[in-house]
């Protein structure tokens, strides 16, 4: 299974570090003008859909995991330090991939009698005439996010709770399963909702005790900045080396943003918002405040502290994190950990599932509401069960499919590019 993944791996980010370059030049890098991408927020709450905002929280949502915690601790453990200069880089080279699918979903997105419906099934099947190429990508992203990343999220929280306390995992996977039952029962309208107001709030928290921590180790950050990039081409190193850095450092960047992937367009597909490039611009606020905001801020947290990757053996990186915060915070790192760490697992739970139903209305065409409310009642169940199973199974099996839907859309990108290009020209005559 690694073998493939590593094979499809290879395939997928050459695509997107060449269509990333590609569509720079041919949006004018406009993923780099900051008062566009922020006026892009400004948008109708309406009746139909959902507003701009409650798009990004949604697919920031899904982006903000475990992997902005556990994983980017383990790209410092598994390549250097050196790892974070090149998810930074991948950042901007990428960037454009989002502004493209998440333009293309508003193109594309339907009109139902609750809202709209969008995302990569739709523009491939309206926009490329590729029905089943359409159809296979919403199976598995579908699958991909019920069976991969959901349940992944349900692990991690039962794993590090049951770590150190005495409670059933069950238990925990129960508690899991109702919560997001609460949210979900109300359809997509209460999970924009709960996501436009969660998600800022979990950022906020993170962002303060992150702020904290580096004014507190201020004078050491600059030096910390410097060895980042200093490791990042160091050719010399036995462990880490430079290709170690770069591969391991743009696959994490690729999965904090889930930029290729699509999972975005299909929250921007349900926007009002009637200006494509708007909301693709959308997108890049998501991609920014994902790399920039929480990733970096979990990098210096761990830099700045005692770690040394001589202490660790056979890592998942969550615990990397968790002792940098103990490091700087004491006990109140062990709850800053798990209020980050089930918050940040929470929301992806609930735009997973919003990604989940959207696919699954795509497939099925009218799904009567008796059906809606068992697929609720089966993802709580399997979120619940989740809490029982061995990660490594699921992690691998995540990996697979990312990557297959990395390649199917940035090829869809690729061959829809002129309708962003010329919407976009025509904006500029607007303006």
């Amino acid at each position: 299974m690694e073998i493939i993944n590593n094979f499809l791996w290879s395939i997928a980010t050459v695509l997107l570090l060449l269509s990333g370059l590609y569509f720079s030049v041919k949006l004018k890098f406009i993923h780099l003008n900051i008062y566009k991408i922020f006026n892009s927020l400004k948008g109708p709450k309406g009746k139909n859909g959902i507003s701009p905002f409650e798009s990004l929280t949604v697919s920031l949502g899904g982006c903000i995991g475990v992997g902005s915690l556990a994983g980017i601790a383990l790209a410092i453990y598994k390549g250097g330090i050196g790892t974070i200069f090149w998810i930074i880089i991948s950042c901007f080279i990428i960037a454009p991939n989002s502004i493209i699918e998440n333009s293309l979903a508003v193109i594309y997105h339907e009109k139902t009698k609750n809202g709209y419906v969008g995302g990569p099934a739709y523009y491939i099947k309206k926009g490329l005439g590729y029905k089943k190429i359409a159809l296979l990508y919403a199976i598995v992203v579908s699958f991909a996010y019920l069976f991969g990343f959901l349940t992944i999220q349900s692990n991690t929280i039962s794993s590090a709770i049951t770590a150190f306390y005495n409670i059933p995992s069950i238990l925990i996977g129960i508690i899991i399963g109702i919560l997001s039952f609460i949210v979900i029962k109300n359809g997509l309208k209460g999970i924009a909702k709960f996501s436009s107001f969660f998600v800022p709030l979990m950022g906020l928290i993170y962002l303060i005790v992150s702020l904290f921590i580096i004014i507190k180790n201020i004078n050491i950050i600059p030096n910390i900045l410097l060895n980042i990039i200093h490791e990042a081409f160091n050719v010399n190193s036995l462990k880490y080396g430079i290709l170690s850095s770069i591969i391991i450092g743009l696959e994490r960047g690729i999965f904090a943003s889930e930029i290729g992937t699509g999972t975005s367009a299909i929250a921007s597909g349900s926007s009002n918002l009637k200006n494509p490039i708007k909301q693709g611009l959308v997108g890049v606020v998501g991609v920014y405040f994902t790399t920039f905001i929480i990733c970096l801020s979990t990098a210096l947290i761990i830099l700045s502290s005692n770690y040394n990757p001589n202490m660790y053996n056979d890592v998942n990186g969550i615990e990397i994190t968790l002792n940098a915060l103990i490091y700087h915070l004491g006990n109140f790192g062990n709850i800053i950990l798990y209020f980050s760490l089930i918050a940040f697992s929470f929301s992806t739970i609930i735009s997973g599932y919003f990604y989940v139903e959207s696919n699954l209305k795509f497939i099925f065409n009218n799904l009567s509401n008796k059906f809606l409310f068992l697929l609720k009642i089966f993802t709580c169940l399997l979120l619940t069960v989740a809490t029982l199973i061995k990660p490594n199974f699921i992690w691998n099996l995540s990996d697979f499919l990312v990557g297959l839907l990395i390649i199917i859309n940035v090829i869809s990108l690729l061959n829809l590019k002129k309708d962003v290009i010329m919407e976009l020209e025509v904006g500029e005559k607007n303006e």
